[in-house]
Parts: C-alpha cells; structure tokens; sequence
C-alpha cells in the first residue's frame, strides 16, 4: 500500500512523533534507529521538509523535528508526500487515446474511486497513535 519510501518516511516521523518537543534528531541518528541507508533517508527527510511536515536546522545540535503536532498529522499526509500522482493525458484503460481528466472515462472515474477509498483509512489515521505504547495482553502473572 505504501511505497518504500513512505514507509521508511512512516517510520523517521514515530520516531520524531516520540521524540515531539524535544531537541532535533539528525538524520543520521534516525537511520540508525531504523536500520535505512543514511542518504536515502536523508532525501526522504528533505522531502517531508519542503512540504512542512518537518523542519530542519543545521549544525552543532541540528537535526529534524516535527513541524507538526502528531495528533494532527495523518499516515496519509506523509504518504501523499510520496504517492506517485497519474500525469495528465495518461493513457486511458479502456481506449487507445488519451484520458481527458475534465471528461474521465468510466474506467478511469472508477479506478479513481478506488484508489481514493484505499487510502481513506490513511487520512484518518494519526501519527500519534502510532506513538501509543500496546497495552499487554493479561497474563496469569498480572491477573493474580
């Protein structure tokens, strides 16, 4: 559902979402926690910076931090970061032309619907519940 590199993005925001309000975090620090290659995700967390979700400081102490807060940033803000979008005039599924994006075909207005229903649950998803530590099942030692 999501690509590499909204997962590996996915992953870098926990670890700042767990980390909100406190000192920046590099990039490098943030590879290791996640065991991703440092310069991907370097450019990863650049992208996030030019779209706000992130902000970034340079030098001595500088790294990421969360632009916004968790319980206001969705899964699906940081994956339409990096959603591949259809180019207008792609070609149409059901014709050997180009598809008309003010007239879509209706294969087109129905995979549009689809892709749009698949990624519903992403929007309504926060960051901060992923920050959220599980609750352990009961066991017979915490019953007692």
């Amino acid at each position: 559902m999501l690509s590499r590199t909204a997962e590996y993005a996915l992953r870098a925001v926990v670890v700042l979402a767990r980390r909100y309000g406190e000192a920046p975090v590099s990039s490098d620090e943030i590879a290791t926690i996640l065991g991703a290659p440092h310069n991907y995700l370097s450019k990863t967390l650049n992208a996030l910076s030019r779209r706000g979700i992130v902000t970034s400081t340079r030098g001595p102490g500088g790294g990421f931090v969360l632009a916004v807060a968790p319980d206001a940033l969705t899964i699906g803000d940081i994956a339409d970061v990096f959603a591949e979008a259809i180019p207008n005039g792609a070609r149409c599924l059901v014709n050997d032309a180009r598809c008309n994006p003010q007239q879509p075909c209706y294969a087109h207005r129905r995979w549009t619907e689809i892709q749009d229903a698949a990624r519903a649950p992403l929007r309504c998803a926060r960051i901060s519940e992923l920050c959220q530590p599980r609750p352990h099942p009961p066991t017979q030692e915490n019953i007692a």
